[in-house]
Protein backbone atom coordinates (compact mmCIF):
# COMPACT_ATOMS: atom_id res chain seq x y z
CA UNK A 1 0.00 0.00 0.00
CA UNK A 2 1.44 3.03 -0.85
CA UNK A 3 2.89 4.78 2.39
CA UNK A 4 0.83 7.98 1.33
CA UNK A 5 -2.77 6.74 1.87
CA UNK A 6 -1.93 5.24 5.18
CA UNK A 7 -3.63 7.92 8.31
CA UNK A 8 -2.13 8.35 10.97
CA UNK A 9 -3.63 6.90 13.86
CA UNK A 10 -6.15 8.93 16.16
CA UNK A 11 -7.73 9.52 19.10
CA UNK A 12 -10.45 7.71 17.81
CA UNK A 13 -8.89 4.88 17.10
CA UNK A 14 -7.22 4.77 20.82
CA UNK A 15 -10.91 5.07 22.31
CA UNK A 16 -12.50 1.64 19.69
CA UNK A 17 -9.48 0.00 20.37
CA UNK A 18 -9.38 0.61 24.12
CA UNK A 19 -13.37 0.04 24.51
CA UNK A 20 -13.71 3.45 26.07
CA UNK A 21 -14.58 7.20 25.20
CA UNK A 22 -13.13 9.80 24.10
CA UNK A 23 -13.41 11.61 26.66
CA UNK A 24 -11.27 8.86 28.57
CA UNK A 25 -8.44 8.96 26.01
CA UNK A 26 -8.02 12.59 26.97
CA UNK A 27 -8.20 11.92 31.08
CA UNK A 28 -5.65 9.65 30.49
CA UNK A 29 -3.61 11.77 28.31
CA UNK A 30 -4.31 14.36 30.85
CA UNK A 31 -3.42 12.42 33.69
CA UNK A 32 -6.47 12.90 35.16
CA UNK A 33 -6.73 11.64 38.44
CA UNK A 34 -10.81 10.23 38.11
CA UNK A 35 -9.63 7.26 35.91
CA UNK A 36 -9.57 3.86 37.31
CA UNK A 37 -5.72 2.03 37.14
CA UNK A 38 -7.02 -0.74 35.00
CA UNK A 39 -8.64 2.24 32.76
CA UNK A 40 -5.29 3.47 32.46
CA UNK A 41 -3.17 0.69 31.68
CA UNK A 42 -5.80 -0.25 28.77
CA UNK A 43 -5.53 2.97 27.40
CA UNK A 44 -2.00 3.05 27.66
CA UNK A 45 -1.77 -0.12 26.03
CA UNK A 46 -3.69 1.29 23.27
CA UNK A 47 -1.91 3.84 22.23
CA UNK A 48 1.42 2.27 22.78
CA UNK A 49 0.11 -0.66 19.92
CA UNK A 50 -1.44 2.12 17.82
CA UNK A 51 1.41 4.47 18.07
CA UNK A 52 -0.98 7.03 18.42
CA UNK A 53 0.89 10.74 18.62
CA UNK A 54 -1.46 13.25 19.17
CA UNK A 55 -1.12 16.18 16.82
CA UNK A 56 -0.34 20.23 17.79
CA UNK A 57 -3.74 21.14 18.18
CA UNK A 58 -4.78 18.01 20.26
CA UNK A 59 -1.86 17.71 22.21
CA UNK A 60 -2.87 21.33 23.41
CA UNK A 61 -6.00 20.86 24.37
CA UNK A 62 -4.99 17.68 26.40
CA UNK A 63 -1.86 19.46 27.86
CA UNK A 64 -3.40 22.73 29.51
CA UNK A 65 -1.36 24.76 27.08
CA UNK A 66 -4.76 25.42 25.69
CA UNK A 67 -6.90 23.10 27.44
CA UNK A 68 -9.89 25.54 26.43
CA UNK A 69 -13.13 25.13 24.15
CA UNK A 70 -15.30 28.04 23.25
CA UNK A 71 -19.23 27.79 23.24
CA UNK A 72 -20.88 30.38 21.10
CA UNK A 73 -24.65 30.91 22.27
CA UNK A 74 -27.60 33.10 22.81
CA UNK A 75 -27.91 35.18 26.08
CA UNK A 76 -31.34 33.39 26.54
CA UNK A 77 -33.23 31.69 29.90
CA UNK A 78 -34.91 29.63 27.18
CA UNK A 79 -34.79 26.14 28.99
CA UNK A 80 -33.76 24.01 25.79
CA UNK A 81 -30.78 26.10 25.06
CA UNK A 82 -29.77 27.19 28.57
CA UNK A 83 -29.85 23.38 29.65
CA UNK A 84 -27.75 22.36 26.58
CA UNK A 85 -25.18 24.83 27.45
CA UNK A 86 -25.22 23.60 30.96
CA UNK A 87 -24.92 19.82 30.21
CA UNK A 88 -22.14 21.17 27.82
CA UNK A 89 -20.34 22.75 30.54
CA UNK A 90 -20.46 20.22 32.96
CA UNK A 91 -19.43 17.46 30.73
CA UNK A 92 -16.19 18.97 29.40
CA UNK A 93 -14.99 19.75 33.09
CA UNK A 94 -15.43 16.47 34.06
CA UNK A 95 -13.01 15.60 30.96
CA UNK A 96 -10.92 18.04 32.41
CA UNK A 97 -11.41 21.23 30.16
CA UNK A 98 -12.28 24.63 30.99
CA UNK A 99 -15.07 26.65 28.71
CA UNK A 100 -15.21 30.22 27.49
CA UNK A 101 -18.97 31.07 26.35
CA UNK A 102 -19.51 33.77 24.19
CA UNK A 103 -22.68 34.73 24.83
CA UNK A 104 -24.89 37.21 22.06
CA UNK A 105 -27.60 39.25 21.95
CA UNK A 106 -29.20 37.88 19.07
CA UNK A 107 -27.95 35.11 16.82
CA UNK A 108 -26.94 36.44 13.82
CA UNK A 109 -24.38 37.08 11.01
CA UNK A 110 -22.17 40.14 12.72
CA UNK A 111 -22.95 38.96 16.81
CA UNK A 112 -21.97 34.83 15.96
CA UNK A 113 -18.73 36.26 13.77
CA UNK A 114 -17.52 38.45 16.42
CA UNK A 115 -17.67 35.83 19.14
CA UNK A 116 -16.06 33.48 16.92
CA UNK A 117 -13.30 35.69 16.95
CA UNK A 118 -13.07 36.62 19.74
CA UNK A 119 -12.69 32.59 20.94
CA UNK A 120 -10.31 32.39 18.16
CA UNK A 121 -7.76 35.69 19.92
CA UNK A 122 -8.25 33.14 22.89
CA UNK A 123 -6.65 30.26 21.16
CA UNK A 124 -9.21 27.99 21.85
CA UNK A 125 -8.78 24.45 20.00
CA UNK A 126 -12.47 24.39 18.99
CA UNK A 127 -15.93 25.55 18.70
CA UNK A 128 -19.22 24.37 19.95
CA UNK A 129 -22.26 27.06 18.65
CA UNK A 130 -25.94 26.26 20.03
CA UNK A 131 -27.40 27.31 16.66
CA UNK A 132 -31.44 26.54 16.77
CA UNK A 133 -32.57 29.09 14.33
CA UNK A 134 -31.97 30.06 10.59
CA UNK A 135 -30.39 33.13 11.48
CA UNK A 136 -27.11 31.44 13.34
CA UNK A 137 -26.95 28.62 10.74
CA UNK A 138 -26.59 31.51 7.77
CA UNK A 139 -23.73 32.59 10.10
CA UNK A 140 -21.75 29.59 10.27
CA UNK A 141 -20.99 29.88 6.40
CA UNK A 142 -18.41 32.48 7.40
CA UNK A 143 -16.59 30.39 10.33
CA UNK A 144 -12.92 29.73 8.65
CA UNK A 145 -13.02 26.10 7.19
CA UNK A 146 -10.05 24.57 9.43
CA UNK A 147 -11.70 25.64 12.68
CA UNK A 148 -12.88 22.47 14.46
CA UNK A 149 -16.54 23.31 14.97
CA UNK A 150 -20.02 21.47 15.91
CA UNK A 151 -23.28 22.78 15.80
CA UNK A 152 -25.67 21.91 18.38
CA UNK A 153 -29.63 22.02 17.14
CA UNK A 154 -28.41 23.49 13.89
CA UNK A 155 -29.61 22.91 9.99
CA UNK A 156 -30.04 19.54 9.58
CA UNK A 157 -29.68 20.88 5.89
CA UNK A 158 -26.22 22.40 5.94
CA UNK A 159 -23.06 20.43 5.61
CA UNK A 160 -21.25 20.98 8.85
CA UNK A 161 -21.10 18.64 11.93
CA UNK A 162 -24.31 18.44 13.80
CA UNK A 163 -25.71 17.06 17.12
CA UNK A 164 -29.30 17.27 17.83
CA UNK A 165 -32.25 15.98 19.65
CA UNK A 166 -34.46 13.83 17.59
CA UNK A 167 -37.45 16.26 18.07
CA UNK A 168 -39.40 14.96 15.42
CA UNK A 169 -39.54 11.55 16.81
CA UNK A 170 -39.83 13.25 20.03
CA UNK A 171 -43.19 15.40 18.62
CA UNK A 172 -44.29 11.98 16.61
CA UNK A 173 -44.38 10.09 20.53
CA UNK A 174 -46.26 12.82 21.74
CA UNK A 175 -49.12 13.02 19.22
CA UNK A 176 -48.85 9.11 19.09
CA UNK A 177 -49.76 8.87 22.77
CA UNK A 178 -52.75 11.29 22.36
CA UNK A 179 -54.28 9.61 19.30
CA UNK A 180 -53.49 6.04 21.12
CA UNK A 181 -55.68 7.56 24.04
CA UNK A 182 -58.62 7.84 21.63
CA UNK A 183 -58.24 11.21 20.04
CA UNK A 184 -59.85 11.56 16.42
CA UNK A 185 -57.29 14.27 15.95
CA UNK A 186 -54.38 16.64 18.05
CA UNK A 187 -54.00 19.87 17.21
CA UNK A 188 -50.50 21.84 17.35
CA UNK A 189 -49.45 25.11 19.23
CA UNK A 190 -45.45 25.24 17.33
CA UNK A 191 -42.79 27.44 18.39
CA UNK A 192 -41.15 29.99 16.21
CA UNK A 193 -41.08 28.78 12.29
CA UNK A 194 -37.79 30.07 12.12
CA UNK A 195 -36.38 27.45 14.60
CA UNK A 196 -35.43 23.88 13.61
CA UNK A 197 -36.57 22.77 16.99
CA UNK A 198 -39.82 23.71 15.89
CA UNK A 199 -40.04 22.83 12.29
CA UNK A 200 -38.88 19.46 13.51
CA UNK A 201 -41.93 18.59 15.82
CA UNK A 202 -44.24 19.83 13.62
CA UNK A 203 -43.00 17.25 11.14
CA UNK A 204 -43.22 14.52 13.70
CA UNK A 205 -46.66 15.55 14.82
CA UNK A 206 -48.10 16.05 11.10
CA UNK A 207 -46.68 12.88 10.13
CA UNK A 208 -47.97 10.56 13.00
CA UNK A 209 -51.77 12.31 12.35
CA UNK A 210 -51.03 10.96 8.32
CA UNK A 211 -49.56 7.52 9.46
CA UNK A 212 -53.56 7.23 11.14
CA UNK A 213 -55.47 8.82 8.05
CA UNK A 214 -56.46 11.76 11.11
CA UNK A 215 -57.25 14.94 10.00
CA UNK A 216 -54.33 17.48 9.97
CA UNK A 217 -55.44 20.85 12.13
CA UNK A 218 -53.96 24.72 11.01
CA UNK A 219 -50.54 24.84 13.03
CA UNK A 220 -50.97 27.58 15.95
CA UNK A 221 -47.93 29.76 15.14
CA UNK A 222 -46.06 31.01 18.75
CA UNK A 223 -43.49 31.89 19.98
CA UNK A 224 -41.49 29.83 23.62
CA UNK A 225 -43.50 31.59 26.13
CA UNK A 226 -45.92 30.52 28.37
CA UNK A 227 -47.97 33.86 27.46
CA UNK A 228 -48.36 33.00 24.23
CA UNK A 229 -49.49 28.73 25.15
CA UNK A 230 -52.38 30.98 26.81
CA UNK A 231 -53.41 33.15 24.27
CA UNK A 232 -53.46 30.15 21.90
CA UNK A 233 -54.89 27.90 24.65
CA UNK A 234 -57.94 30.77 24.78
CA UNK A 235 -58.79 30.27 21.14
CA UNK A 236 -58.55 26.10 21.21
CA UNK A 237 -60.87 26.41 24.60
CA UNK A 238 -63.44 28.08 22.41
CA UNK A 239 -63.56 25.22 20.04
CA UNK A 240 -65.50 22.10 21.57
CA UNK A 241 -64.06 19.86 18.61
CA UNK A 242 -60.61 19.88 20.30
CA UNK A 243 -60.11 17.53 22.60
CA UNK A 244 -56.07 17.22 22.56
CA UNK A 245 -53.30 19.68 22.22
CA UNK A 246 -49.40 18.88 21.99
CA UNK A 247 -47.25 21.80 22.97
CA UNK A 248 -44.15 22.76 21.41
CA UNK A 249 -42.56 23.40 24.92
CA UNK A 250 -43.81 23.03 28.25
CA UNK A 251 -44.02 26.64 28.70
CA UNK A 252 -46.39 27.14 26.36
CA UNK A 253 -48.63 24.09 27.67
CA UNK A 254 -48.64 25.20 30.57
CA UNK A 255 -50.18 28.09 29.43
CA UNK A 256 -52.71 26.29 27.53
CA UNK A 257 -53.47 24.70 31.17
CA UNK A 258 -54.30 27.76 32.16
CA UNK A 259 -56.59 29.09 29.42
CA UNK A 260 -58.56 25.82 29.83
CA UNK A 261 -58.74 26.25 33.36
CA UNK A 262 -60.31 29.57 32.85
CA UNK A 263 -62.93 28.22 30.51
CA UNK A 264 -64.38 25.84 32.29
CA UNK A 265 -62.76 22.85 30.37
CA UNK A 266 -60.93 20.19 32.32
CA UNK A 267 -57.78 18.67 31.84
CA UNK A 268 -56.97 15.91 31.17
CA UNK A 269 -60.80 15.24 31.26
CA UNK A 270 -62.27 17.52 28.64
CA UNK A 271 -58.58 17.94 26.72
CA UNK A 272 -55.43 16.15 26.84
CA UNK A 273 -52.36 17.86 26.66
CA UNK A 274 -48.65 16.98 26.07
CA UNK A 275 -45.74 19.16 26.59
CA UNK A 276 -42.14 19.25 25.30
CA UNK A 277 -38.73 19.57 27.00
CA UNK A 278 -39.71 18.04 30.82
CA UNK A 279 -39.27 21.29 33.04
CA UNK A 280 -38.30 21.01 36.43
CA UNK A 281 -41.50 22.19 37.21
CA UNK A 282 -43.57 19.86 34.75
CA UNK A 283 -44.40 17.31 37.27
CA UNK A 284 -46.04 19.88 39.80
CA UNK A 285 -48.10 21.37 36.65
CA UNK A 286 -52.17 21.23 37.74
CA UNK A 287 -52.17 18.64 36.56
CA UNK A 288 -48.44 16.92 36.03
CA UNK A 289 -47.75 17.10 32.46
CA UNK A 290 -46.95 14.42 30.04
CA UNK A 291 -44.30 15.87 28.40
CA UNK A 292 -41.43 14.32 26.05
CA UNK A 293 -37.57 14.63 27.93
CA UNK A 294 -34.21 15.45 25.64
CA UNK A 295 -31.21 13.43 27.26
CA UNK A 296 -29.15 17.00 27.53
CA UNK A 297 -26.70 15.32 28.43
CA UNK A 298 -26.28 12.28 25.62
CA UNK A 299 -26.23 15.64 24.07
CA UNK A 300 -23.69 17.16 25.40
CA UNK A 301 -21.08 14.36 25.75
CA UNK A 302 -21.58 13.58 21.95
CA UNK A 303 -20.80 16.92 21.28
CA UNK A 304 -17.39 16.91 23.39
CA UNK A 305 -16.73 13.50 21.60
CA UNK A 306 -17.41 14.73 17.85
CA UNK A 307 -15.49 18.29 18.49
CA UNK A 308 -12.76 15.90 20.06
CA UNK A 309 -12.30 13.69 17.13
CA UNK A 310 -11.99 16.79 14.95
CA UNK A 311 -9.01 18.03 16.96
CA UNK A 312 -7.44 14.91 16.95
CA UNK A 313 -7.27 14.32 13.44
CA UNK A 314 -6.95 17.39 12.17
CA UNK A 315 -10.09 18.08 9.52
CA UNK A 316 -13.76 18.16 10.16
CA UNK A 317 -15.43 14.78 10.52
CA UNK A 318 -18.58 15.30 8.23
CA UNK A 319 -20.84 13.41 11.02
CA UNK A 320 -24.80 13.73 12.12
CA UNK A 321 -25.23 12.48 15.91
CA UNK A 322 -28.89 12.34 16.48
CA UNK A 323 -30.06 11.89 20.32
CA UNK A 324 -33.49 9.99 20.85
CA UNK A 325 -36.04 11.49 23.44
CA UNK A 326 -38.46 9.98 25.58
CA UNK A 327 -42.18 10.03 26.49
CA UNK A 328 -42.81 10.80 29.91
CA UNK A 329 -46.23 10.01 30.95
CA UNK A 330 -47.64 11.62 34.09
CA UNK A 331 -51.68 12.99 33.94
CA UNK A 332 -52.24 15.26 31.86
CA UNK A 333 -53.84 12.39 29.26
CA UNK A 334 -56.49 10.73 28.81
CA UNK A 335 -59.43 9.26 26.81
CA UNK A 336 -62.00 11.61 25.32
CA UNK A 337 -65.10 12.14 27.35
Amino acid sequence: MDQKTVRDPAMTDVARLAGVSHQTVSRVLNDHPNVREQTRLRVRAAIKELGYRPNRAARALVTGKTQLIGVVAQNSTLYGPASLLSAFEEAAGEAGFAVSVGRVKVLDRESIAAAVERHRDQRVAGIVVIAPNSSAADALADVPADLPLVTVDGDPERPTPLVTVDQAAGAYAATEHLLEAGHPTVWHVSGPTDWFDAAGRVDGWRRALERRHAEVPPVVAADWSAAAGYKAGQMLARMPEVTAVFASNDHLALGVLRAMHERGRRVPHDVSVVGFDDVPEAAYFIPPLTTVRPDFAAVARETLSLLLEQVSEGESARSRRTIAPVLVQRESVAPPA
